[in-house]
């Protein structure tokens, strides 16, 4: 019921838009009483004349919208119609309320009873959705069954350039659009009007009135047991035959169920092209042209039978909504698909985001590094200097060395002064010892500054091989943002893993700044720079020397 109801909704908004005069989506309630009344007898629903006014009794005598009338057109019409009235009778009735409104005024190359069938089949292959639109694979679709029908061959190159002009922001074609393609000939050039409208109406038997299969065939009497020349028209569930193909005199009907078969017989009593049709009651002979058409009878009508036991509808109902669902399906990964796109520019952006922190990192990491590698060269100048001074003190080494040699010489040269030599000899012990101590404290403050230097050294080396570090890794981060873009289903796998890594390495190494200096030896000639053994050597042989004079 839900199905029939929608295919009858489709046809009443059609006359609800055309009694909407000012197109303000409202109908006048005289108006309406008269829809109403009509549907009512079309669709063979007893009319209650009162539930109509009852139903708007609150509102005013002003019109009254789509919406408003919707619940009544539902409880007190829909709801109630039986599979029993006449559907072409019904469409002809909400097709004379809006044709003349509607209908080009350009002339076509169809008649309107071919108008007509065409905003019918409209109906059955257009959208869910108000206002009703048909899409351009509906379009196509029928295109292609209407060149089928008219014999010609199908111009695929010509409709997709009619694609390309056709207006995206409409997505489809309302009925009347629809009408004035076919009916301007475009896609049935060369096909005079007949040829066209006999298309028009095959298409229409086939889709409106579920017509699967028609045309001549002989058929043997049950009682005269005589010939006799049948149109017979297969339907999904009863094979009609009338007398013409007029279909105004009807001589009788092959009810088929899921118990009936179809059987081919051999030629017999000059008969040829013979197949069968049993039904529970009845058995039908049949002859059909030619043994083409006797096989397409046969292969229709088991194909009808086979239908039936399995309960599915007509094959182009059953096409028909394949094609909605894969429509419904393709809009739903569509959408999806933008989700995700969405999705994957908020990562995106989140990225860059990431990827700006980590490029202010590295700035600042630059910056400190340019800072670290000032103070290394001012460290450096000071080892520098701090060489030139041991220099210097080698040298006042060896002027020392000298002068005690030539201090030796003058004492033994002047031993009358020997009480003068003894007092220079404390002043020297004193001197000695002043220079024993700034000896120590120079050695000890050279081996501090030569490990601060090597410490220094390494500290940049690290931080040089950091830097070379984090700049690999912005690469691969990169790399990992291409990729992204190219592979949206692992996105977020390898944000974590760029997040982690530079959570990983975004800490800074330090350089060890040089620490604190210890205190000089000292001598008689000021700073010396030699060791505490070397002070105790020499104390040692000038012991020697003394105790030996």
């Amino acid at each position: 019921m839900g199905s029939l109801k929608d295919e009858l909704l489709k046809a009443i908004w059609h006359a609800f838009t055309a009694l909407d005069q000012d197109h303000s989506g409202k109908v006048s309630k005289s108006q309406l009483k008269v829809l109403s009344h009509n549907l009512c007898t079309v669709l063979k629903v007893p009319h209650d004349p009162v539930a109509l006014e009852e139903h708007f009794r609150d509102d005013d005598e002003g019109p009254v919208s789509n919406q408003g009338y919707m619940p009544y057109l539902n409880r007190f019409i829909l709801e109630k119609v039986q599979d029993n009235f006449d559907k072409i009778e019904f469409n002809r009735m909400c097709w004379t309320l809006c044709v003349k409104k509607n209908l080009t005024k350009n002339p076509l190359l169809i008649t309107e009873e071919d108008a007509f069938k065409v905003w019918v089949i409209f109906n059955f292959l257009s959208e869910d959705k108000y206002p009703l639109i048909i899409v351009s694979e509906e379009i196509e679709y029928l295109l292609k069954k209407l060149t089928e029908a008219m014999g010609g061959g199908w111009q695929q190159e010509q409709f997709e350039h009619y694609k390309i002009n056709f207006d995206d922001s409409k997505n489809g074609l309302s009925a009347w659009e629809l009408i004035e393609l076919i009916g301007n000939g475009q896609f049935s050039k060369g096909m005079d009007r007949q040829t066209v409208s006999m298309a028009i109406n095959e298409v229409f038997n086939e889709l409106i009135l579920d017509v699967l299969k028609q045309g001549y065939m002989m058929k043997k009497g049950h009682r005269r047991k005589n010939w006799t020349e049948r149109w017979f028209v297969l339907k999904p569930n009863i094979i009609s035959y009338y007398v013409s193909e007029d279909l105004k005199d009807k001589k009788g009907d092959i009810l088929l169920d899921e118990n009936c078969c179809v059987e081919s017989l051999p030629d017999k009593d000059g008969k040829k092209c013979l197949f069968l049709v049993k039904c529970f009651d009845k058995t039908f002979e049949i002859s059909a042209s030619d043994k083409k058409k006797k096989q397409e009878w046969i292969q229709a009508i088991h194909s009808t039978i086979h239908l039936l036991k399995l309960g599915s509808p007509p094959p182009h109902k059953e096409a028909r909504q394949r094609r909605k669902e894969l429509r419904k399906k393709q809009l739903a990964e569509q959408e999806e698909l933008e989700r995700q796109m969405k999705e994957l520019q908020v990562a995106n952006e989140s990225k860059q985001q990431e990827l700006e922190v980590v490029r202010k990192i590295r700035q600042q990491m630059e910056e400190q590094v340019a800072q670290k590698s000032s103070e290394l060269e001012q460290y450096l100048q000071r080892v520098r200097e701090l060489e030139d001074m041991y220099l210097k003190l080698q040298e006042a080494l060896e002027d020392e060395r000298q002068a005690r040699q030539d201090e030796e010489t003058v004492r033994k040269l002047q031993a009358r002064l020997l009480e003068e030599e003894s007092s220079k000899r404390a002043e020297l012990e004193k001197w000695h010892l002043e220079q024993q101590q700034a000896i120590q404290t120079t050695e000890a403050e050279k081996q501090e500054l030569e490990n601060q230097r090597v410490l220094k050294e390494q500290a940049l080396q690290e931080a040089m091989e950091q830097l070379e570090q984090l700049e690999l890794e912005r690469k691969q981060a990169l790399e990992q943002y291409e990729e992204v873009k190219k592979k949206l289903e692992m996105a977020t796998d390898k944000t974590k893993s760029w997040k982690d890594k530079v959570a990983h390495h975004e800490g800074l190494i330090r350089l060890i700044e040089p620490g604190s200096k210890n205190p000089h030896l000292i001598t008689n000639w000021g700073p010396a720079a030699f060791t505490e053994a070397e002070l105790e050597e020499r104390e040692k042989n000038w012991k020697e020397k003394k105790t030996t004079e």
